[in-house]
């Protein structure tokens, strides 16, 4: 084990990837923030002063977290990051943190005018969490970015590509340009799920897997019945495998009238409890991306994406997410 500075925590050691892995399998393009996680009783009212039984400075946002969650089942160099940080401290911390984890950084871009971006987050002894997020240089990488010689080259030599935030429009043109390329495209549309379906339809035909949560897909369709949802979806891409996340009711696939539905782990089996969900989402894509730059099946991406995120949450840091040996030792929970 080894210390990164003072402020960061222990990272552990990491499976090794396979000997015949040469290129990057995945590249995930979003946020990349430093979080402030604050552990308390529970949450304040308005003008009421709680105290903080726990601090925790680590790496986040959703990019960032997916990409680590990724290279920890791949392996060194087998998944890559696209988004931007400051020329701060941070970002400084952010790079050797990545190159610790075997993440690709050579798709990182890096801004003069504004600061890395930094999320604070309050969770409560029932594992709620309040998020506020300051986006900074996250919103900086644009789609003229994309056309970089080495990220056009990482693009062209990856399996999947895996879109979480970024500014809309970049992630528009990385969609268009990975179909282009015969890539697999996976979209979380987390925020961006606001605009609604009809404003990202352009988006929606080059994505193959959708990721959203209950409030995220309502939001997008207009529909709360995630069923009903799914069948919107499809009419708006009939190749589109549409993942809804349910939280503590596990997790379910629509695919063309299809419905692959799986429970949520069960971590009292294992003697597990739950301390933090934020970065569970993120887990769950990380490894199901994974998952699919092997080959693997749907299904299988969908036990692979359900156990790490299960497992995410009994861990207190944001990037908590199993590397490959303690994700196979949980899979039949999954």
């Amino acid at each position: 084990m080894r210390i990164i500075s003072k402020r960061y925590y222990v990272l552990p050691a990491r499976f090794m990837p396979r000997a015949s892995a040469m290129k990057p399998l995945s590249i995930v393009i979003g946020a990349v923030n430093w979080d402030t996680t604050l552990f308390v009783k529970r949450f304040p009212q308005s003008g009421e002063e709680i105290i903080v039984k726990r601090i925790a400075r680590v790496p986040g946002g959703k990019a960032g977290n997916t990409a680590v969650a990724a290279a920890r089942l791949l392996g060194p160099g087998q998944a890559a990051i696209f988004g931007a940080l400051g020329k701060d401290p941070i970002g400084t911390e952010q790079v050797k943190i990545f190159e610790a984890e075997g993440v690709v950084t050579s798709g990182l871009k890096f801004c003069d005018d504004a600061e890395s971006g930094q999320t604070y987050i309050a969770v409560d002894d029932e594992a709620a969490n309040i998020i506020y997020k300051h986006s900074g240089a996250n919103n900086r990488i644009t789609p003229n970015d994309l056309d970089e010689p080495v990220r056009r080259g990482l693009i062209g030599e990856t399996t999947i590509v895996a879109i979480m935030d970024p500014p809309f429009e970049t992630a528009v043109k990385l969609a268009e340009t990975a179909k282009r390329l015969g890539k697999a495209v996976a979209w979380d549309p987390g925020v961006n799920s606001e605009l609604g379906l009809e404003k990202v339809e352009g988006l929606v035909k080059n994505v193959d897997y959708l990721f959203a949560n209950e409030h995220e897909v309502a939001n997008l369709t207009g529909l709360k019945n995630p069923e009903a949802a799914a069948e919107r979806l499809t009419s708006a891409n009939k190749r589109m495998r549409s993942v809804i996340k349910l939280g503590g009711k596990g997790c379910v696939m629509y695919s063309e009238g299809k419905k692959d539905a799986l429970p949520n782990l069960d971590l009292t089996k294992a003697g597990l409890k739950v301390v933090n969900t934020v970065g569970c989402g993120d887990a769950f894509l990380g490894a199901f991306i994974a998952a699919l730059s092997e080959g693997l099946s749907d299904h299988d991406a969908l036990k692979w994406g359900n156990c790490a995120g299960g497992l995410k949450a009994t861990k207190f840091e944001t990037r908590g997410s199993p590397d490959r040996r303690t994700l196979v030792k949980y899979l039949s929970l999954a």
